[in-house]
Order: structure tokens, then sequence, then C-alpha cells
């Protein structure tokens, strides 16, 4: 499966700046775009495998978790 996010970045003096309208608790910032965007793909990948740990800890016992790819 492939996901497509939206970043937004803009310039703040030396830094490049990024949000993403889908996960808007998500930023990421960096001295080039592209460290910015892999600083804002981190920030998304904590916060879904926050998410995920908050999720499982309320499912039932007997769910079954599958995995999408």
């Amino acid at each position: 499966m492939k996901l497509k996010i939206t970043a937004q970045v803009h310039r703040e003096g030396k830094w490049h700046v990024a949000f993403c309208p889908e996960f808007p608790e998500a930023n990421g910032q960096g001295e080039t775009v592209e460290a910015c965007v892999q600083s804002l793909r981190d920030a998304i990948d904590l916060l879904l495998e926050d998410r995920r740990e908050d999720a499982t800890r309320a499912m039932p016992k007997d769910t079954q978790v599958l995995e999408l790819v």
C-alpha cells in the first residue's frame, strides 16, 4: 500500500520548516528541503507508532490484528 501525504514546506531564515495537513501534530525542520522532509517523515512515523500503541491497548483481547502494507 502506498499512502500519499502532503508536505507544506517553507523557509524561515536558514531553516526549512514542513507541516502536514493530514497529521497536524507532526512537523519537521532542516537546513535543506530534503533534511526537512525527512524530519517530517520521522515525526509522522513516531506519531503513527504512538497511535498504534494506544489503539492496541484499547482493543479487546480476542481482536485479530492484521498489518496493512
